[in-house]
């Protein structure tokens, strides 16, 4: 499980997050909703030890994260899939996923078959440049190569921005498939409020940093949801 308890984060003198908690246990969706600028992608900055936070706590297992740098943090479990793809363009599919091999213990250095199962079209272009890729299926990468982790958690920002329709299906699917395997807790930052809700299990809304109102998915009305996220 990962847990994070009044997460405060910075950018020189701007307060970005204000005590922020979350709850992501494994073999559940936790959304993170709110408006655009609100703190969703710092919040999952934070989580991936990719910008150090001011206070608070974040665990993974029992696990501290507070402090931990992006490789540990990926070490220690933390798979992040960032706004943006950041994948290498000159690099082949198969390389890209290579690139997650740094943080992967030496004995477990292969792409799981797994990755080809939920992505197909990797597996047939996995000698093709990753710029060479449409943005859905750079998208599909970005998943799969966190995956190369075998993540305890992962962590996805909006991973439906500006995907065509039909890949977006799949990449519901693919959540739902490793939701309902169990042993991963997914975080998803998503503006696709449909999208969102019709896959998390619990979600939190931000607003100007702070959580306004947070619950399980299943017993909060939609209509209440849509309201603290258009605030």
């Amino acid at each position: 499980m990962l847990n994070a308890r009044g997460v405060d984060l910075y950018y020189g003198g701007a307060q970005a997050l204000y005590g922020v908690d979350l709850s992501a246990p494994a073999g559940e969706v936790t959304a993170v909703l709110g408006a655009n600028g609100v703190g969703k992608t710092s919040l999952l900055k934070a989580l991936a030890g990719a910008h150090p936070t001011k206070a608070g706590e974040i665990t993974l297992d029992g696990t501290a994260l507070v402090g931990a740098s992006a490789y540990e943090a990926a070490r220690a479990g933390v798979g992040y899939v960032p706004q943006g793809r950041e994948i290498f363009p000159l690099l082949t599919v198969q390389e890209n996923l290579e690139t997650g091999f740094a943080c992967v213990p030496k004995d477990d250095r292969r792409v799981p078959d797994e990755v080809f199962d939920l992505f197909p079209v990797l597996a047939e272009m996995r000698n093709r440049r990753g710029g060479d890729l449409s943005g859905g299926q750079q998208q599909q990468l970005a998943i799969a190569r966190a995956m190369v982790l075998r993540p305890k958690v992962l962590l996805l920002d909006e991973p439906t921005e500006g995907i065509q329709p039909n890949i977006i299906q799949q990449i519901g699917r693919v959540i739902d498939v490793l939701r309902d395997r169990g042993d991963m807790a997914i975080v998803l930052v998503e503006q696709y409020l449909d999208f969102a809700l019709a896959r998390a299990d619990k979600f939190i809304v931000l607003r100007r940093g702070a959580v306004t109102l947070a619950g399980e998915t299943k017993s909060t009305e939609s209509d209440a949801i849509r309201e603290a996220v258009s605030v």
